[in-house]
């Protein structure tokens, strides 16, 4: 239950916690730049290793995409179908699942127009001119535009922590289910992009870390209803 201790140390706190120490911890060292050279980035060829990859361009990135899509489409219907039922438990939960899904990945598309950082593949030593600014740094004004942080894409995989709290209150395995996808799909898409070049490991923690708090700000407002 939501006013049980527990279920704030688990869902809010030791997150949070964990959250801001990752994330001071890439913005305050190289991390990101060592984790890519490390991996991700190509020396001899000049380019990151899914620069061209058929997997991570149209599989991950575009499939991916059209599959969270799919997974929206299907809580509507699911919402539809179980509000002419009158099955209010499972009508709140489909509902809920698709708008703080939906609203997880506007907050991390909102959050990425006016962050104003850099995606690794323009960045100088990733075959790019800018100069690389640290993520907590103060980012010199005569550079251009930027909009890559957080991570959108891996967001979205991340987003599937709708489905956890959307079911946690009436169908527990599926509210398990979403919790499991939400970790696998926006890792993959996570590291796919940055096999791609498109971004660092902190811009995917602080997009599984954004989504996470927008649906569970949305759990606490609008908890969901048990199934007797």
């Amino acid at each position: 239950m939501i006013d049980e201790p527990r279920f704030w140390r688990t869902h809010a706190i030791v997150p949070l916690a964990l959250g801001i120490a990752l994330i001071a911890l890439f913005g305050s060292t190289d991390l990101d730049r060592q984790l890519a050279t490390a991996w991700a980035w190509n020396a001899p060829a000049g380019h990151f290793i899914a620069r061209d990859s058929v997997l991570a361009n149209a599989l991950i990135h575009r499939g991916g995409r059209n599959a969270i899509w799919g997974v929206g489409l299907v809580c509507v219907v699911g919402w539809i179908v179980n509000r002419r039922r009158r099955n209010r438990g499972l009508s709140h939960a489909f509902g809920f699942s698709f708008c703080a899904l939906a609203l997880a990945i506007a907050a991390v598309g909102g959050l990425k127009q006016i962050t104003n950082v850099d995606c690794p593949w323009d960045l100088q030593g990733f075959g790019g001119t800018r100069p690389y600014v640290h993520l907590l740094a103060d980012r010199p004004d005569d550079l251009p535009r930027a909009q890559c942080y957080p991570a959108a894409h891996a967001g979205s995989g991340f987003a599937l922590f709708a489905l956890y709290f959307g079911f946690r209150d009436t169908r527990r395995r599926i509210a398990l289910a979403g919790l499991t996808a939400a970790l696998v799909v926006g890792t993959v898409f996570g590291l796919a992009q940055q096999a791609r070049g498109a971004h660092f490991v902190s811009h995917d923690l602080t997009s599984a870390l954004l989504t996470w708090f927008v649906c569970l700000g949305l759990y606490v407002k609008f908890p969901g209803k048990k199934l007797e």
